[in-house]
């Protein structure tokens, strides 16, 4: 019998969180058959089995913290070639293999997930703003097709304390309904099948006596979210930021997406003002590339390529992959580029190299109806900026007051690095090619 241990999966973490087993003690497998799906702090991850064999035991159970190293679970291999049954580890699938856990933690287990605050989404809510044309709303993703697997937990869009919580109960997360802006089963999809049942003391705490039926939440922070409150803290804490503002017309941009649409060329991608204003900020990091740099303490280091970040909104949390060398891209590369990559992160498919070694960033907010917002730089670059919602509204043009398509963007700089003048210069080159989109042909 040979015993596979949790694996160096070639991101540098110590620890992943088990999102679900894709086979059962007694399952017969094949070499390379995806046994279990892990989450860990960059990405979800399928591994594969490097034997042929019987399933004898599974050392980890759902939602819990396994670390690097760790027993995961047992085979017997029935590989006549192999006669070695007591073999206790595997070959290395990535990487350099079990890492020594210099964390000193042992596996740690989820504590039951508590029932669901009445909280609406800021994605979910009606925003208060001038409608836009139909071609700007952004289109909703359609909610992916569950896999047909004879395991109770098949492969469904679901965080770690859902699964937990339906498998509780003896719940089949096919069967249940996903309401989530991504497809995916949240807590209240699985509560709406309970029709009600009365929770386990375990699962919730009743709130304090108000007369209220209301309860309280409490909720494990791990994979995603956990690194996203670690790197938003220290380069919040870290990065002294300074914040600047512009408001575009950005009239011509909007007519310009239109024509791009029309033609024959963009007939296969989707096509967004988030185009222009990604090509606009690869050119303003070049043109100031203070505003395209990483600080090192007692020094910096000036980036002459941009490799662009989009923060994508997934149902495991906020993601930045970004786009390798975007000053090579063309507008319709850029397009694709950015269909391709926003797509992988709400697929929860983004690799890890696609997270790293980011040069600046783009976060969009305007599909939340917000009109801008002060974003947090991403760890390890030196701006950040935010596209906020495009609507009409008055505009002095030569004089004239008339209707224009108006948004407003934010830069975030780390202030050791860019001062007033790099931040007006960036924004005043974003805010030219909004106003006049035949710049980038220029």
């Amino acid at each position: 019998m040979k015993i596979f241990t949790l694996p160096d999966v070639g991101e540098g973490l110590n620890e992943a969180d088990l999102v679900n087993w894709m086979v059962k003690v007694g399952d017969t497998v094949k070499v390379n058959q995806v046994i279990a799906e892990i989450e860990t702090a960059k990405s979800l991850v399928e591994i594969p089995c490097p034997w042929a064999g019987v399933v004898k035991e599974l050392y980890v159970e759902v939602g819990d913290t396994v670390n690097v190293g760790d027993n995961f679970f047992a085979i017997q291999v029935t590989d006549a070639g192999d006669s070695n049954d007591d073999a206790p580890a595997q070959a290395p699938l990535v990487g350099s293999g079990p890492k020594e856990d210099t964390s000193g933690r042992r596996r740690r287990r989820r504590k039951p997930a508590a029932a669901p605050a009445e909280v609406e989404s800021p994605a979910e809510s009606e925003p208060e703003v001038t409608q836009i044309p139909e071609e700007l709303e952004p289109t909703p993703e359609p909610a992916p097709e569950p896999v047909q697997k004879s395991d109770l937990f098949a492969k469904v869009l679901a965080k770690p304390p859902v699964r937990k919580l339906a498998k509780d109960h003896g719940l089949d997360l096919t069967t249940i309904t996903a309401t989530g802006q991504h497809g995916e089963v949240t807590r209240e999809d699985v509560r709406a099948v309970l029709d009600g049942a009365a929770p386990s003391t375990a699962e919730t705490e009743p709130a304090k006596a108000t007369g209220s039926s209301e309860t309280s939440e409490t909720i494990k922070v791990t994979g995603v979210r956990k690194a996203t409150a670690k790197a938003v803290t220290e380069s919040y804490t870290t990065a002294p930021h300074i914040t600047a503002y512009r408001t575009v017309d950005a009239t011509r941009t909007v007519e310009y997406i239109q024509r791009l649409k029309q033609h024959p060329r963009f007939a296969d991608v989707k096509i967004s003002p988030l185009l222009v204003v990604a090509m606009a900020v690869t050119q303003a990091a070049l043109n100031t590339a203070e505003a395209n740099a990483s600080w090192h303490g007692d020094s910096y280091t000036l980036h002459h390529h941009v490799n662009l970040g989009i923060a994508a909104a997934t149902p495991r949390g906020l993601l930045v992959p970004n786009i390798k060398n975007a000053q090579d891209l063309n507008q319709l590369q850029m397009a694709q580029a950015l269909q391709e990559l926003t797509q992988r992160a709400r697929d929860g498919k983004t690799q890890p190299a696609e997270l790293a070694d980011g040069t600046i960033t783009i976060t969009s907010v305007g599909p939340l109806g917000i009109d801008t917002a002060a974003p947090i730089i991403n760890p390890g670059e030196s701006g950040i900026l935010a596209f906020g919602t495009i609507k009409q509204q008055p505009w002095v043009v030569e004089g004239t007051v008339e209707p224009r398509w108006v948004t407003t963007l934010a830069g975030a700089f780390d202030h050791r690095i860019v001062d007033g003048a790099e931040a007006g210069a960036f924004l005043a080159d974003v805010a030219a090619i909004l106003e006049e989109p035949a710049l980038l042909i220029s």
